[in-house]
């Protein structure tokens, strides 16, 4: 396999199907926060590589997909150690967007999402945390899938924030996803009806007004099917609370995760990365607090809204990913819109999924988002499945 899109960080760690199973004949990637046995873990940074030995065991996630007849091709990149949105790495590169080369990926999980849009594996396993997962997705157009918190093992994978982190995955056909999701999540799943779909003003006010038309066509489509069509706000406080409220919990648990390895190791981190971990040393317990506080009553009104029969559209990115090597005050000021986009499900603990399907004028993927109720991950995907099929669409093609 030529990596021409420079999606794999270790294209030797592979492993062969353990027995045959509904996944049979697919390939996968899986990001490099993923433990296999016998292979060091990067997690995106040349030091925590140096400083960490070789994994003893598999992570479970891995050796489900393994157990269910899928074969692993490959480890990929990572913004470091998870705390990005963009997919650029100093240390080991950028991936590159198969569907807008000049373009970045998104990230966290960059290299996997490439590696599925370039057509390299069938499917690929990733992080999502604050959106590592939606916004490569929406960025290189393809089916992103972050479950309800809980309701994947996160054993044998590299911590971010223990209060938002989820194992998501990608692919290219809304059946595969599906399937993916059959052997992957586990605990409560609860049965859903849609019936009422809220379009979320606020979300929508975030997006960049030449790219809305395209997607609000896509909404309109969508909501004649449905019994009840609300359009409102989903924070009454402002997304832009709701998302530093995510930014200081998710802090103060990367901080308790890597500040001792941090301090101890004075790691090289990359522009903007350096000064974030800085940040999140300055996090206290009480900030901590008040604002998981907040959390828990918004997670509460928007368990109540939802219930089993509602669903929020959303645009998963405020517009196409941005260019390559843009200045880092324009690219933070683009990430921290998309942070208050992505922020309604991390807050929520909620499952949501970023459908590819729209292109920009320019021939960019744009990215819309549907997000369910707590455990309703499977209704979901299957509502994706049957929306897409009466379009037509079955498939996010590679180029």
């Amino acid at each position: 396999m030529k990596d021409t899109w420079h999606a794999f960080i270790d294209p030797s760690c592979t492993l062969p199907p353990i027995q045959d199973g509904p996944l049979s004949g697919t390939r996968f990637a899986a990001k490099d926060v993923f433990a296999v046995k016998g292979y060091p873990t990067s997690g995106g940074n040349p030091d925590w590589f140096r400083t960490h030995p070789p994994e003893t065991t598999t992570a479970p996630a891995i050796l489900a997909l393994l157990k269910a007849g899928a074969a692993l091709d490959g480890k990929t990149h990572t913004d470091e150690l998870m705390y990005g949105l963009n997919g650029e790495n100093v240390h080991y590169g950028t991936p590159v967007n198969p569907k807008a080369p000049d373009r970045i990926p998104g990230g966290s999980s960059s290299g996997s999402a490439v590696a599925v849009s370039a057509g390299m594996v069938d499917f690929a396993i990733g992080t999502d945390t604050g959106g590592s997962v939606r916004i490569p997705a929406s960025y290189t157009g393809i089916f992103g899938m972050r479950p309800t918190v809980g309701r994947t093992t996160l054993t044998g994978v590299i911590p971010l924030s223990q209060t938002f982190d989820t194992v998501g995955w990608f692919s290219r056909d809304p059946g595969l996803l599906a399937l993916v999701g059959s052997v992957l999540l586990s605990g409560h799943s609860r049965p859903a009806q849609f019936r009422r779909v809220i379009i979320a003003s606020d979300a929508w006010a975030l997006m960049e007004p030449p790219y809305r038309p395209m997607l609000q066509s896509w909404v309109d489509r969508i909501v004649q099917r449905f019994e009840q069509v609300e359009e409102e706000p989903i924070a009454p406080e402002g997304l832009d609370q709701w998302a530093q409220g995510f930014r200081v919990i998710q802090g103060y648990d990367i901080w308790q995760n890597f500040g001792e390895w941090i301090t101890h190791t004075k790691p090289r981190f990359g522009p903007g990365f350096r000064e974030r971990f800085a940040w999140t040393a300055t996090i206290t317990v009480e900030e901590r607090d008040m604002w998981n506080a907040k959390r828990q009553i918004w997670q509460s009104n928007l368990a109540e809204r939802l219930g089993t029969d509602t669903i929020i559209l959303l645009p998963t990115a405020p517009g196409p990913a941005p260019q390559r090597n843009t200045p880092l005050p324009i690219l933070n000021a683009f990430r921290d819109r998309v942070l208050q986009l992505t922020a309604i499900a991390g807050l929520g603990g909620l499952p949501q999924i970023s459908l590819p399907g729209v292109v920009s004028p320019e021939g960019y993927p744009l990215g819309l988002s549907v997000i369910g109720g707590s455990g309703t991950d499977e209704a979901l995907m299957e509502w994706v499945q049957q929306q897409m099929a009466e379009w037509g669409i079955d498939h996010a093609h590679a180029d």
